[in-house]
């Protein structure tokens, strides 16, 4: 059976799944969304590297991101904020040679100073306890990929936040990406399979 649009805008897969477009092809971006995109991330370090990663993003595609992710964690010690946080120049030099992450010095030196950052947030609520504190009091309800926003008034206030507490890389768009990925708001298409899959909103 060939894959064939179902109205209003998701794609019935080969396994009778509907996925949004984006995540109907490539295998590795529909097991990405069949199994982990929008479900609730807590932990600092998940958390942590979920910031990390959207802030590596901005001006890619996602896949790009997602296929170099395990590099991305061998490079930076699994995310480790207290091992990411020491880094020197000479770690610095060292991802800027290496060819399997985005090797873009802005974004590298940001990632140690948001180690250095997440660390101090232990002495008030702590990053995740921080971010899903922004989580808003109702979800969008996206009939069609058109209709989910990319930003929301949420992220823009979380995204001031976080640079008033020394993140970089941290803009609403980019937090709006984050919110939607760990299940903070649930931008899952109401005729996807995925749709209230979270547990923290109702399909």
């Amino acid at each position: 059976m060939t894959e064939t649009t179902v109205d209003p805008g998701v794609v019935l897969g080969e396994d009778g799944r509907a996925r949004p477009a984006w995540a109907s092809v490539d295998p590795l971006l529909r097991d990405y969304y069949d199994t982990e995109w929008g479900m609730p991330v807590t932990d600092e370090r998940g958390v942590f590297e979920r910031v990390c990663l959207e802030g590596f993003q901005a001006g890619l595609s996602w896949a790009t991101i997602l296929r170099k992710r395990p590099t991305f964690r061998a490079a930076f010690d699994d995310f480790a904020p207290d091992t990411v946080a020491r880094y020197d120049e000479e770690d610095v030099a060292r991802l800027l040679a290496d060819a399997g992450i985005v090797r873009n010095r802005q974004k590298i030196v940001a990632t140690i100073r948001n180690a250095q950052a997440t660390i101090e947030l232990r002495q008030d609520m702590g990053l995740s306890a921080l971010i899903w504190s922004f989580q808003p009091t109702s979800t969008p309800r996206p009939h069609r990929f058109e209709d989910i926003p990319t930003t929301s008034p949420e992220s823009v206030a979380l995204s001031k936040e976080l640079r008033r507490r020394g993140f970089a890389f941290v803009g609403p768009t980019t937090m709006f990406a984050l919110m939607e990925a760990i299940g903070i708001v649930d931008t899952h298409l109401l005729g996807s399979h995925r749709r209230g899959s979270s547990g923290v909103w109702p399909a």
